[in-house]
This record gives structure tokens, sequence and C-alpha cells, in this order.
């Protein structure tokens, strides 16, 4: 990863099978690793995400993991009910401010994804 980069890989349309309520859920997990001397801006960034992210309609958990191998590398666990909440998520006043500087503080890569076999 080099210089600020975003990398995102949008969940695909995939065929699901089964009933099962998570059926429609979506997940996103991002690793941001702090730019040099950024941690403390970038920790500072992510803590104030957690409380209007969780408060969105669609947002059924928004949790923030710190490697404990490397205090510079976080992780961001989220679960939206459906897809559309993870587009609604993206469209906030509150995640477009932190769009807009991410690149500044870290490196981040970042994945959505559909449920296989979640229990």
């Amino acid at each position: 990863m080099t210089g600020g980069a975003l990398r995102t890989w949008p969940a695909a349309s995939v065929h699901r099978q089964g009933n099962n309520e998570m059926s429609n859920h979506a997940k996103t997990v991002a690793i941001f690793v702090a730019l040099p001397g950024k941690a403390g801006d970038l920790r500072t960034l992510l803590d104030g995400m957690i409380a209007p992210s969780r408060a969105e309609t669609g947002n059924l958990r928004y949790d923030l993991w710190q490697d404990q191998t490397n205090p510079d590398r976080f992780v961001l666990d989220e679960l939206y009910v459906d897809g559309e909440a993870v587009a609604a998520h993206r469209a906030t006043p509150h995640f477009q401010a932190y769009a807009s500087v991410i690149g500044s503080l870290a490196e981040r890569t970042a994945v959505t994804l559909d449920p296989v076999a979640v229990a």
C-alpha cells in the first residue's frame, strides 16, 4: 500500500441460497494502517465515526479494533441490514467528511461482503 491509496472491492451480485435472516445483510471490513506520525489523528477520526454510524437505521454493528502487535493498525467491522443501508451510510455527512481526509491519515483496504455461512 502506498501514498494513502484506497482499495475497495464492492459486494458482488451473487445468488444466495437459503432463507436465513442474514441473507440480505452486508458486512464491511476495513483495515487501516496509519501513515507515519498519524496514528493519533486516525484514531480520533475513527472514534468520531462510531456514534453517528451506530445511530443509522440500517446499521447493526460498527466495531473498531486495534491490532495487538501493531498499534498503528486498526480494523473496522461493520454490519448493515442490506446493501442499500451500506449505500446510505456512504452518503451521510459523517462518512463524506471521513472520506475527504482518510487518505492523508492512513492506508486503507476495505471489502464489502455478502453472507455465505454465517451463524
